[in-house]
């Protein structure tokens, strides 16, 4: 469930915000905030189906999913191959995720 929540509130944070890039950056029409702000509003819902006692390790953790699901977005929606770099920081961004998320804690 984590990894679906994880994942569901990145696509639904990316599309959210590429709604207002589509209507300030690519002249869209102002109609694509609507669901801009709806799928922005399901990317916070999903955060908080997430089982963890602190929020700010949640929003942290999502941080490296985000950065490698931007990446797959840049590829798969915009067209436009990532680099090596990029695969790296993405890997770099995911490795620190699972840090935080699998970490040894004392219970």
């Amino acid at each position: 469930m984590t990894a679906f929540a994880y994942i569901g509130a990145a696509l639904a944070e990316i599309a959210g915000c590429f709604a207002f890039w589509a209507w300030l950056r690519l002249d869209k029409s102002v109609w694509w905030v609507a669901p801009g702000m709806l799928a922005l509003a399901l990317f916070a819902y999903l955060l908080t189906l997430i089982e963890a006692e602190h929020a700010g390790r949640t929003y942290a953790a999502y941080g490296g999913v985000y950065v490698v699901s931007a990446i797959a977005w840049l590829w798969i929606i915009e067209g436009a191959k990532p680099d090596r770099w990029d695969v790296i920081g993405a890997a770099v961004c995911l490795g620190g995720a699972a840090i935080i998320l699998f970490g040894p804690r004392p219970a």
